[in-house]
């Protein structure tokens, strides 16, 4: 059936609503980015009246980002990857093997994205604050403890979709694979894990995403040497100004790593989305 005029005026209309309601942030950071501070304070403009990039150099000097940044690529690094690591083997040993408690294991994985953060903000603050009495291991102040916090809420996440991604794959593969000589875990390794590449880029993604601009537990389990970007953009905020042109610029920095990610496994995401959607 062919599109009416009707509906295709409208479909355009309402797109272009949307391109304009995502736009229009985007917009005004990035001309703020390349403003005088006293042009942001001021009247808004469109265009920059008085066009610089110091904004972009003098960031460096108000808030010490090359050590936020540090920060935020070793924790989100690594949070992803361990999240990733595991929820691979997790999600293949429920849709692959039978044991005891899978079900429920299942209906677990999914009801733990039922909770808002901020509900585990408090336990896990005083659980850590516990163990590094106990034990001695400093997680509050520490990557360790904020990987641990990205992890707990990364695995569900990415179990959860895997399960659904390798579910869709055909049991013959491995089947096939066993037939000419290869262990169980070798079809795993030689056969699934390649097949597997887009759905794992898209939950590597999303993963990365959810712990580089986290603001909650990086407020709390950080301190001035572990602070991460998403919140050392707080300094830029001080008791006499707020500098914006510089906060915009940063803004534009924090970004780039995450768009740059983004699109260079844009095509592995989508098919690892279509692919994970359906059993």
């Amino acid at each position: 059936m062919r599109d009416t005029v009707a509906f295709k005026t409208s479909r355009a209309v309402v797109l272009g609503l949307l391109f304009i309601f995502c736009a229009l942030p985007i917009y005004v950071i990035l001309v703020s980015s390349f403003k005088p501070l006293q042009d942001v304070s001021g009247e808004w403009t469109w265009w920059p009246k008085n066009f610089t990039i110091e904004p972009y150099i003098t960031m460096w000097r108000t808030v010490p980002l090359g050590q936020y940044f540090i920060n935020s690529v070793v924790v989100s690094l690594s949070s992803t990857t361990l999240a990733v690591s595991v929820a691979i083997l997790a999600a293949y040993s429920v849709t692959r093997l039978r044991w005891r408690g899978q079900r429920l294991f299942s209906m677990l994985v999914l009801s733990t994205q039922m909770f808002p953060g901020i509900l585990f903000l408090l336990p896990l603050y005083l659980l850590f604050v516990q163990i590094q009495r106990t034990v001695g291991v400093q997680l509050t102040g520490s990557y360790l403890g904020l990987i641990i916090t990205y992890l707990t809420f990364s695995l569900p996440f990415a179990t959860w979709m895997l399960m659904g991604f390798f579910a869709a794959m055909p049991v013959e593969l491995e089947e096939a694979a066993m037939i000419d000589g290869t262990s169980h875990f070798g079809g795993f390794v030689r056969i699934i894990l390649p097949i597997a590449r887009p759905g794992i880029a898209a939950v590597a993604v999303f993963a990365f995403m959810n712990a580089w601009g986290e603001v909650l537990f990086a407020s709390v389990l950080t301190n001035r040497a572990t602070r991460t970007l998403a919140v050392g953009m707080q300094a830029f905020s001080t008791n006499i100004e707020v500098r914006w042109n510089e906060a915009m610029a940063a803004s534009i920095l924090i970004s780039l790593p995450v768009l740059i990610g983004f699109l260079a496994v844009q095509r592995q995401i989508v098919q690892g989305l279509s692919a994970g959607a359906v059993k």
